[in-house]
């Protein structure tokens, strides 16, 4: 049942991630969700039916008493009594036993599917998390950065080597990224609400996020075939077996029923004569055969049943083509963040060196603002980049487990 939930995790920590807090958030969220809580008990109502179907049908008793007595030879018939008990075929009641327990399966995979479920949910809102945090740290980062410009600027104003204008440009942009700022904390608010609610707990709770993440130098080897052992097609197998179970079960309810039982009729003396069985009362055991002789429901439940087997398969086969799709997207998409995370590397890189050039040309006496907005700007948009691809490297390997099950 947990290992679902840990795999997410452990193979985010071979891939060089501190994620044991996001660990604890997962079995946070486990034991906290209604919605799992609401499955496990279905799950638990559905193994009390192998219980209920342990049983015969009612033992039937019946009484009567002649209002007019009818005589016979040995005396006066006065009341009759009987007790019968239907009986199923032989093995019928151990079958009901397997169907029940087939659907109580059927119902446990729903559980390990919600689970797995979740788990994605509170991943991926954890990896947007970070993203919104790790764009606020850049941006007051550039912040500082600008502040540092426009000491720059004004120092350059007295001298004569700047006018005002660069100087208000370089408050107006610090302005530009305050409003982001600001902005990133109302959806860092929002978001930090749904991760709450899927550990259904009071949204205003603070999350912690780890505080650096990155595209590990290589992928962890997985198996696309593994893309079978998926619960969401497990599931199928589980139903694929209920059906199985539910035509043994309608072959043996085909079969006949016997019952037992006996009859007392209690008779009185007869005073008129006297001999050896005066008055002796009826003891009568019976058997009884329920044979179902028109049986057009059970051969209708034997088709039903047929046709259900290959709509399932259908639907298992139709199932792993989806699955198989969402694996090749996220192995893309996946692949595509770390192309785009290299590629930002390398033009912060490339940035930060224009920026030196620029301070440098600033101590010779010699400095353009409008380059420094420029180097400015484009810095920010290719650390912005940069987090966006670790972000999404992250929620597209958070998908890939969810659909490689080990």
């Amino acid at each position: 049942m947990r290992k679902s939930f840990i795999y997410i995790v452990f193979v985010l920590t071979t891939i060089g991630v501190n994620a044991q807090s996001l660990e604890s958030y997962l079995e946070e969220a486990e034991l906290n969700s209604p919605m799992i809580q609401a499955l496990e008990l279905r799950y638990n109502i559905a193994k009390e039916k192998v219980n209920e179907v342990n049983t015969l049908p009612n033992t039937t008793i019946g009484a009567g008493y002649f209002i007019s007595e009818p005589e016979t030879r040995t005396g006066a018939q006065r009341a009759k009594f009987s007790v019968s008990q239907m009986l199923p075929w032989f093995g019928t009641i151990t079958t009901r036993e397997n169907y029940a327990s087939s659907m109580a399966d059927t119902e446990f995979a729903e559980i390990v599917i919600a689970k797995r479920k979740l788990a994605l949910s509170v991943a991926q809102s954890y990896y947007k998390l970070y993203g919104i945090r790790a764009k606020q740290k850049v941006l007051v980062e550039n912040i500082d950065l600008l502040k540092t410009y426009e000491t720059l600027a004004l120092t350059s104003v007295e001298v004569g080597k700047a006018s005002a204008v660069d100087v208000l440009r370089l408050q107006i942009r610090q302005n530009e990224l305050q409003q982001q700022k600001e902005v990133l904390e109302q959806s860092y608010l929002a978001e930090q609400a749904i991760f709450n609610n899927l550990l259904n707990r009071d949204e205003s709770i603070g999350v912690e996020v780890v505080n650096n993440m990155d595209v590990p130098e290589s992928d962890p080897i997985l198996d696309r075939e593994d893309l079978s052992l998926n619960p969401e097609l497990l599931k199928y197998d589980q139903l694929y077996e209920s059906v199985t179970q539910s035509e043994l079960l309608n072959q043996k309810e085909n079969a006949p029923s016997f019952g037992i039982g006996l009859d007392y009729i209690p008779v009185s003396e007869r005073d008129d004569m006297v001999f050896s069985d005066n008055g002796k009362d009826i003891v009568m055991p019976m058997v009884t055969f329920s044979i179902p002789i028109f049986n057009n429901k059970f051969k209708s439940i034997t088709k039903q049943n047929e046709l259900r087997h290959k709509e399932i398969e259908l639907q298992k086969e139709e199932r792993l083509n989806v699955l198989e799709n969402a694996y090749a997207d996220a192995v893309s998409k996946r692949n595509q963040a770390r192309i785009a995370h290299q590629t930002q590397t390398k033009n912060l890189k490339q940035a930060k060196d224009a920026e030196e050039i620029l301070i440098k040309n600033y101590e010779t006496g010699t400095i353009d603002f409008n380059d420094v907005l420029d180097i400015q700007e484009l810095q920010l948009k290719f650390q912005t980049n940069q987090i966006q691809s670790v972000q999404l490297y992250y929620l597209q390997s958070a998908i890939i487990n969810y659909l490689i099950n080990k």
